[in-house]
């Protein structure tokens, strides 16, 4: 089957976002089908054009009136299905809802096109609440068309247990892995000597991430630690990924300067491959999302958990994610604002023994082209269809 993979932005080499779109590329090739993916970039003079695996679709030009027509004019789009006899266009959400998005998707119905939006995250509105004064904007207008957009699609994707998003079907999958990309968890699951533990968080930090949580709980212990003279085990939690500064300066170094942790709490910033795997390799435990709530998600299979499950790595988090709610190498914290109890997280380090390999082979079944099949089988053979409806 011929499959158009839309994407309104461009890619980045070392995001995780870009990752996933190319596994989930790869995943739908791995099952026989000729994938193409459309995306949205600059030249190397400076122009804005529409692409398609490389090569130019539609070279806007530069300037004000090129960005407009970016946002306004798919018709290279259109005509690149029907010349290419498109059967199916897979496109990821980008909260851009517009008139024009919806003739373009009437356009593709009309010609017998079938056609899917994935939401990454549901519900998205509240994510919006401190962003800029243009972004909230670009929200207030996706909320105006998005029920009209999605009425000229087959189904929505979400990786929620939502059974209806924006007046349209949906169709439930978790988000997936690739084996070949993640290499195995080398560290024992031990606390090394009953003297040290070091706990990883892997992210592109939000305030839905919730490692303040993790910074309170371990000030809290070393709190404790150091009124009840007790023999306990040092806890460094190290964070890899982007933190904007505003978020360092209001939410973390008030936490880290109340308990005096700074030497307990490391930095990495962005780190890739070999570097990552080697932090890596130096924690026992890895720390998903704990601040979902604030973002008012209670349900939601994050990309990151399935990261962790892949490595082997044992992990906590906070929302609902019934892939591994109750797996034997998962803690779950309370979605509030509560200090994540650091000594429970020891506690089960100390008594955890089973070995990164068992837990990857949990996670099989989620492998990416098991689940972009899923999404297809659904939407053109829905009689066979073993996606979660």
């Amino acid at each position: 089957m011929k499959i158009l993979f839309l994407v309104y932005h461009g890619f980045s080499e070392h995001s995780g976002i870009s990752k996933k779109i190319h596994y989930q590329v790869k995943g739908l090739r791995e099952n026989g089908h000729d994938v193409r993916l459309c995306y949205y970039g600059f030249a190397e003079n400076g122009h804005r054009c529409r692409y398609i695996d490389g090569e130019v679709l539609e070279d806007y030009g530069s300037g004000a009136v090129a960005g407009l027509r970016q946002r306004m004019d798919y018709s290279c789009i259109y005509d690149y299905c029907v010349r290419e006899q498109i059967a199916f266009v897979y496109a990821r959400c980008f909260q851009n809802a517009n008139p024009w998005l919806i003739r373009f998707f009437k356009k593709l119905k009309k010609a017998g096109i079938h056609a899917v939006t994935e939401i990454p995250t549901y519900p998205y509105d509240q994510e919006f609440t401190n962003f800029s004064r243009k972004q909230r904007l670009g929200l207030t207008v996706d909320q105006m068309f998005r029920n009209r957009l999605y009425q000229h699609m087959d189904a929505l994707v979400t990786f929620s247990d939502a059974t209806e998003i924006f007046g349209q079907r949906t169709i439930r999958i978790s988000n997936g892995v690739d084996f070949d990309s993640i290499p195995l968890h080398q560290s024992p699951l031990v606390v090394e000597g009953k003297t040290a533990l070091h706990l990883i968080g892997v992210a592109e930090v939000h305030e839905w991430h919730g490692f303040d949580r993790i910074m309170s709980g371990i000030g809290e212990y070393y709190s404790r630690r150091s009124e009840d003279g007790s023999l306990k085990p040092d806890v460094f939690f190290h964070v890899v990924g982007g933190v904007h500064p505003h978020r360092m300066e209001t939410d973390f170094a008030p936490i880290i300067k109340k308990y005096g942790i700074d030497d307990k709490i490391v930095f990495h910033g962005t780190l890739f491959g070999d570097e990552l795997t080697k932090v890596f390799n130096q924690c026992q435990f890895a720390i998903g999302s704990l601040g979902r709530h604030r973002s008012g998600i209670t349900v939601i299979k994050t990309l990151k958990n399935r990261e962790y499950a892949t490595r082997g790595i044992p992990f906590i988090y906070s929302e609902q994610d019934s892939d591994f709610d109750q797996q034997p190498y998962v803690l779950k914290a309370p979605a509030d604002e509560t200090p994540v109890d650091i000594q429970r997280i020891i506690d089960f380090v100390d008594g955890f023994t089973m070995q990164p390999e068992d837990i990857r082979h949990t996670v099989e079944h989620l492998q990416w082209n098991i689940q972009m099949q899923r999404v297809v089988d659904a939407v053109f053979h829905p009689q066979n269809a073993f996606a979660h409806d």
